[in-house]
């Protein structure tokens, strides 16, 4: 009799001892069809854009209220509308008080430099290629807030 073919692919010692590694289209596919990720994905725009209306009112009462330079109320207010986005995030779109909040917030910030610095390579390249600086902000946020969200559910607020 011949010997049997077998289907099953066994992975070596590492790979196994290393749940999900290796699987990231599994991963991901999985999480497309869950409806509790796309609500998360939807409180994270709602913080976010709670965050810009922050970030724009912290700003318009540094200048013209306080009188401090715009280039220190830009820092001014992206700190005060992270700080929002964090605290928000940690309880409303995550539910994540499971960890301690100091650790999410250094992996909250990391983590929202990284989509920082990617949103401003698109703003750049959209702006050089002749699109409007608004415009091109717009699409920026927009092409980065995935990034932010995936980094912040699977890092920052991993459950």
């Amino acid at each position: 009799m011949p010997e049997e073919l077998t289907t099953t692919v066994e992975l070596p010692a590492p790979v196994r001892a290393h749940r999900g590694v290796g699987q990231p289209l599994v991963r991901l596919r999985a999480g497309i069809r869950h409806p509790h990720n796309w609500l998360q994905l939807g409180r994270f725009g709602a913080v976010g854009a709670s965050g810009y209306v922050v970030n724009l009112a912290v700003f318009a009462a540094c200048v013209h209220l306080v009188g401090i330079d715009y280039h220190l109320s830009a820092v001014i207010a992206w700190a005060v509308s992270v700080l929002n986005n964090f605290w928000l995030n940690r309880h409303w779109t995550f539910d994540a008080k499971q960890d301690h909040p100091v650790l999410q917030a250094v992996r909250f910030f990391t983590v929202s430099l990284v989509a920082f610095g990617f949103t401003y390579v698109v703003l750049v390249v959209l702006v050089d290629a002749g699109l409007m600086k608004v415009a091109a902000q717009a699409i920026a946020i927009a092409a980065g807030t995935p990034l932010s969200f995936i980094g912040q559910k699977l890092w920052s607020f991993k459950a």
